[in-house]
């Protein structure tokens, strides 16, 4: 893929699939060192040992449409291309999480992509799911969560209606300004 976002919105759906009513993402800088860690982790179903094993190979799917699963293999191999390292974990019935740490100097380094745009859309697309995104950068930090969001706005304000839309995005650039 030609941006890490496009990476996370895949594996956040992945997540969706699995019936995940949490979904958190994290990305967290530290420029001194030259990493970036992306964790993207849920509560959704899980998966055995087995599936677990075998996911990580493109030619694996849960789908019952094709038989080639090329989004966790990807997003490892962009990790592991720039001497980073991955890490997937997860246990039947307690979710799933998915870590990967870049060094971002080395020449093979997937650009970002617009993560906050990606948040967003997931947000949007999945009212009725919850979201939690961390953003850190050299230790400054920031997060938005949905269910904060839900317990202030009060279940009749729906995160997909243009105004909430149009605020998270406001929320989510300025944020990103100030790390």
């Amino acid at each position: 893929m030609r941006e890490l976002s496009l990476n996370v919105m895949d594996i956040a759906q992945n997540s969706i699939t699995a019936k995940a009513s949490l979904i958190s993402l994290t990305m967290r800088e530290d420029t001194a060192r030259g990493a970036l860690e992306l964790v993207i982790e849920d509560n959704g179903c899980g998966m055995d040992a087995e599936t677990l094993a075998r996911v990580q190979s493109p030619f694996f799917s849960t789908r019952t449409t094709r038989s080639i699963g090329m989004g966790i293999p990807l997003f490892r191999m962009a990790c592991e291309q720039t001497g980073g390292s991955f890490t997937l974990t997860s246990e039947k019935g307690r979710g799933t999480v998915v870590r990967a740490i870049f060094n971002t100097g080395h020449i093979d380094m997937t650009p970002p992509g617009n993560m906050s745009e990606t948040v967003l859309l997931l947000i949007t697309c999945n009212p009725a799911l919850d979201f939690v995104y961390t953003r850190a950068r050299d230790g400054a930090c920031f997060t938005l969560d949905t269910r904060e969001l839900r317990e202030i706005l009060g279940e009749d304000v729906s995160l997909s209606s243009p105004d909430m839309v149009g605020w998270m995005r406001e929320f989510l650039a300025e944020q990103e300004q100030a790390l």
